[in-house]
């Protein structure tokens, strides 16, 4: 027992010590909180906030704009005798809005303002500034707000948003009800674009009246602008892309092939990305947030990721040649189609026309013979020992053209998509009983093989490269001084010889000048483009049954054949074969960039009449929703 006693005496002692030497290094060593003015009641902070940076186009065209805008803020520990029935007629709100709103205040800070009413116009401050002298503990400050001269890519603009307290609590540069950039180039680049917000602290005497600054402004510091963006899209371009995708779902990526620029980032359906910005953006956003069926929140040319159809083939052939399983000479006959396996059904259906004819590679590319490749890629998988080392061959060559992982590319979302490997399928095929003839869908893009909008058009772009690719990004300048990252400047090499792709080129730039290429219609004349065209099965379960949907609609393609300046991907949802829509997207986004007009106007038109909602999504909207009737 005196043992216990004795612990106890000295732990007692002992804590006492602690205790003391910490008061003693608060109160008289330590000057952090007795110099911070944000630790003293007596003292009024003012922030004042900078200007974000302005946004332009590559062209110089701006962008987002800066308006200004008024906020009526609240320091809840400072109201008294408030006349809560004539300050709530005063700003046209009701009694429960504005117990609300000082309720948030209070659990955020009783002595730290908060946003009480947001974004008023310059008529509303105007009226009410020389009326909040009579409400203590509210005031007015200046803001500046975001606007979008012109009407376009709001998926690549982004928007900015009120820091709530979650994120103020993370963060401690941003108080809530602050702004902060939320999605894409505004979240991306948030730390360039919101610039450094001053402050001023004000003394106050014992009757909450100004009285000076405080310690003649040692603390007070001064605001510094955000800097400009000069994105490398062509807005005019990225314009008249989403004038293509109006009445469908797709997405479309234009790159310039030899520095990695992002021409155009188009995604449908789409909004205005003004509807982010006022008083209404709140209910704005929850309409398009809860959107279930457009989904236009959704950035499709950056998530959506789809089969990528015979697109795929040009990289299968690739490596199919790299791997010296076929060379420019290698001819395989297609009789309608492919057969692999045993069973009866296991057969790839051809629409090439060859009708047993020997196809070389380019004429294979051209037509796009399902028999060719996946031929080709049989012998890709067989030519090692096991399946195994095949797969994991083919699927590491693969992933060097940017597919199958995030491409690091400067935009806040996106995909991996999936570029399969031997464990993949061991997953799915106890104790590796699996071989070539399982995957052979991959051949044509048709397999377990998923990519996205960006990553395909990358792959054209590495292709138009002839082997190499610069990682794709959105931001040309800041401030005027060129991007310096490495990671936006360095070629990522396939390790695909050269020569190997001059084949693949031919080939694609015979899919539009050769008689029965698959894009034969859809040339441009004085322009030579190099494309392929794909065709995608698209189906869903409905109680269990599969039903069949319509294709989507993809084309890949860059121009001129030497020397390319443009590179893209087209994705339209359930548009049909790839010729029927894709492909004369591509046409025209071509000859829109390169010549900056429209010669072929029947064209255009053809494009902007089709209706694919209610041609296609009408049907689908009935099958998973029949009870009810889209709005």
């Amino acid at each position: 027992m005196r043992k216990n006693t004795y612990i106890l005496v000295i732990l007692t002692v002992f804590s006492g010590i602690i205790f003391i030497f910490r008061l003693f290094y608060l109160q008289i060593i330590d000057d952090t909180f007795r110099d911070n003015p944000l630790h003293s009641a007596t003292i009024k902070t003012e922030f004042d906030y900078p200007q974000r940076g302005l946004i332009y186009d590559r062209n110089g065209k701006l962008l987002v704009a800066n308006q200004v805008s008024y906020d009526i803020m609240v320091i809840p520990r400072e109201l008294e005798n408030l006349d809560t029935l004539e300050f709530c007629k005063l700003l046209s709100i009701d009694k429960d809005y504005f117990i609300k709103k000082i309720e948030k205040a209070k659990r955020y800070s009783p002595r730290l303002p908060s946003i009480f009413l947001q974004q008023l116009s310059k008529f509303d401050y105007a009226a009410l500034q020389e009326k909040m002298f009579r409400y203590k503990g509210f005031y007015i400050q200046k803001r500046m707000l975001r606007h979008y001269p012109i009407q376009a890519a709001a998926n690549v603009l982004g928007y900015i948003s009120e820091v709530n307290e979650e994120k103020a609590k993370r963060n401690p540069y941003y108080q809530q009800g602050e702004l902060i950039g939320t999605q894409g180039v505004e979240k991306q680049y948030e730390n360039v674009l919101r610039g450094t917000k001053g402050v001023k602290f004000l003394k106050r005497n014992i009757y909450n009246q100004i009285i000076g600054s405080y310690k003649e402004g040692k603390f007070d510091t001064l605001s510094a602008p955000g800097k400009d963006l000069e994105l490398s899209i062509d807005i005019e371009l990225q314009r008249y892309a989403e004038s293509l995708l109006v009445h469908k779902r797709g997405g479309i990526v234009a790159i310039e092939p030899a520095t990695g620029e992002i021409l155009a980032l188009a995604t449908a359906p789409s909004y205005d990305p003004n509807l982010m910005v006022g008083r209404e953006r709140s209910k704005n956003f929850n309409k398009l947030y809860y959107d279930s069926i457009n989904k236009p929140l959704f950035d499709r040319s950056l998530q959506a990721q789809y089969s990528p159809g015979s697109t795929f083939k040009m990289v299968n052939a690739l490596v199919a040649l790299q791997e010296g399983v076929i060379d420019t000479n290698t001819k395989i006959r297609c009789y309608g189609g492919y057969k692999y396996g045993a069973a009866a059904d296991n057969f790839m259906h051809c629409h090439c026309g060859s009708h047993g004819s020997a196809l070389k590679l380019e004429q294979a590319i051209f037509k796009s013979c399902n028999s060719y490749f996946a031929d080709s890629y049989k012998k890709v998988i067989e030519k090692y020992p096991t399946t195994a080392e095949g797969m994991d061959n083919w699927s590491h060559t693969i992933k060097k053209f940017g597919l199958g992982n995030y491409l690091g590319y400067d935009l806040p979302v996106g995909q991996k998509g999936l570029i399969p490997d031997a464990d993949f399928y061991n997953r799915y095929y106890p104790e590796n009983r699996w071989r070539a003839s399982y995957t052979i869908s991959n051949a044509i893009g048709q397999g377990e093989v998923l990519t996205t909008p960006i990553q395909l058009a990358n792959l054209t772009a590495t292709i138009a490269n002839r082997g190499y690719y610069i990682t794709p990004h959105i931001v040309k300048k800041i401030d005027g001084q060129a991007i310096d990252n490495p990671k936006y400047i360095d070629k990522n090499e396939t390790g695909i010889d050269r020569e190997y792709f001059e084949i693949v080129v031919e080939g694609m730039h015979k899919v539009f000048e050769q008689k029965g290429g698959t894009a034969y219609y859809s040339q441009v004349p004085g322009i030579s483009i190099c494309g392929k065209t794909g065709t995608v099965e698209n189906f869903i379960l409905v109680d269990g049954e599969k039903i069949a949907l319509a294709d989507h609609s993809i084309f890949i393609a860059f121009a001129p054949k030497d020397e390319p300046k443009i590179a893209l991907a087209v994705f339209i949802e359930n548009g049909g074969f790839g010729s029927r829509i894709a492909a004369p997207i591509s046409s025209l986004l071509i000859e829109k960039y390169l010549n900056r007009h429209i010669k072929n106007t029947y064209r255009e038109q053809r494009i902007k009449d089709i209706n694919l909602y209610e041609e296609a999504y009408d049907k689908y909207f009935k099958l998973i929703h029949p009870d009810e009737t889209e709005q």
